[in-house]
């Protein structure tokens, strides 16, 4: 069997290298037969992931969970300065499409006439499709109505590109309004199709409920890592 030590360096490098959260599963599969012991392979993997956690602390990066495992990335308050090392600069998205993502992510399954009822105007095909090309949404059904809309829900790579465990984690409302309002009322009208880094919702729906996507809308705009 693999020294602790030597598993953790391993991990780490598995890590550091993937590109891509790692599953617990995927990490035991790295090692090879008797380099990790049969009956607490997991808690092996776990013990090494919580040393890696706690030799991160003070350095640039972190040990995250997202929804598809682990992954070792630079902490978020350091992301303005590691982003002038790139050229490209991180897609800007329409309040029209972060609205249309915010209200399939809060009321899933949703179908596009869910969407249009909330929104009060049509959703683009467009728009669609570049939620399905980011793998950020994916059709889960068909509703039994005239028909049969197409349903849509979120997908893990949503989950993982907003440093999302599972949709719990979505903020909640009450801390999205204390934050934003201020916000919404020094904007000026604009065209609810135009790139904006904060939308502002097409209406203020009635209920709490309803009134759920308008704090997904404003958690969205958060740098690709």
């Amino acid at each position: 069997m693999m020294p602790p030590e030597t598993v953790k360096m391993v991990v780490e490098a598995a890590l550091f290298c993937a590109g891509e959260p790692l599953s617990i599963e995927r990490l035991i599969g790295i090692f090879g037969k008797d380099e990790l012991p049969a009956e607490g392979a997991r808690q092996e993997i776990r013990q090494a992931l919580e040393a890696i956690a706690e030799q991160a602390e003070g350095h640039a990066f972190e040990l995250n969970q997202v929804a598809s495992g682990y992954r070792l990335q630079v902490r978020q308050q350091l992301s303005p300065w590691v982003g002038r090392l790139f050229q490209e600069r991180p897609p800007r998205y329409s309040r029209a499409l972060l609205e249309t993502l915010a209200l399939i992510a809060y009321r899933q399954p949703a179908t596009r006439g869910d969407i249009e009822q909330v929104r009060g105007v049509a959703v683009s095909s467009a728009i669609v499709r570049t939620l399905l090309d980011r793998g950020w949404i994916r059709a889960v059904g068909q509703r039994e109505t005239p028909g049969r809309p197409t349903m849509y829900g979120t997908t893990r790579q949503f989950l993982d590109y907003f440093n999302l465990k599972s949709l719990d984690e979505l903020p909640p409302l009450e801390e999205i309004r204390a934050l934003i309002e201020p916000q919404f009322e020094a904007q000026e009208p604009e065209n609810a199709d135009e790139p904006t880094a904060i939308p502002t919702p097409a209406s203020e729906p009635d209920s709490d409920e309803a009134a759920k996507p308008l704090a997904e809308v404003v958690q969205l705009p958060v740098a690709e890592r």
